[in-house]
């Protein structure tokens, strides 16, 4: 028996909300190479993000169904971590709440999604804080969308080894892309900011 659309959208809601609702810490710290920090922590949580990724999309058939909504909560706290650590190397890991981490994580996913979070004030990024509901709405959105590439991945797993090396691969353009997402948030509103964005 499969399990309806709806309430796959809905678990990957909710594991969206439970997510983003527990920031988690950095052991990072701001300083003046942050760029180029950065960029490595984004290299390696890509690389992490893959291999998660490709192994638990290794089972065929049925069975790789069961792993797709692990695969993607797996990859998705690969991902949060990588956000954490980006905003502290910019100092800003106290200004990283619930909402800034669904911006970071999944901003390329529908940027038309955030409109009413986050709004431009000159070359700034800021995204508003919201109640518990707006975030509840936000989160199915988001889900909707991600419910196509979910089915996409669990048909892959029809494809033995193929499959999983695709899936590897978006993983690891997919964290690229959130960590892009979070460079951009963090590094504009650091002291430092419009010296990084003009080099």
């Amino acid at each position: 028996m499969t399990t309806p659309p709806n309430s796959v959208r809905v678990q990957l809601a909710s594991a969206l909300l439970d997510l983003v609702v527990h920031v988690p810490q950095s052991a990072e710290r701001a300083r003046d190479d942050a760029d180029l920090r950065a960029h490595t922590i984004a290299r390696k949580a890509a690389r992490q993000a893959s291999m998660v990724a490709a192994t638990l999309s290794l089972p065929p058939g049925w069975m790789g169904w069961l792993t797709v909504l692990p695969e993607m909560i797996s990859v998705w706290k690969i991902q949060a971590q990588m956000v954490a650590d980006i905003a502290a190397l910019h100092g800003q890991q106290t200004h990283l709440g619930k909402e800034q981490m669904l911006y970071c994580l999944f901003r390329h996913v529908s940027a038309q999604l955030f409109r009413d979070f986050a709004v431009r004030a000159g070359e700034r990024v800021v995204v508003r804080s919201s109640t518990m509901k707006a975030l509840e709405a936000l989160a199915l959105q988001i889900s909707g969308k991600l419910l196509g590439s979910a089915l996409r991945k669990g048909a892959s797993r029809w494809i033995p080894l193929v499959g999983a090396v695709g899936v590897g691969a978006y993983a690891y353009y997919d964290t690229l892309q959130v960590a892009k997402n979070a460079q951009h948030l963090f590094q504009i509103q650091s002291p430092n900011g419009a010296r990084n964005m003009s080099q």
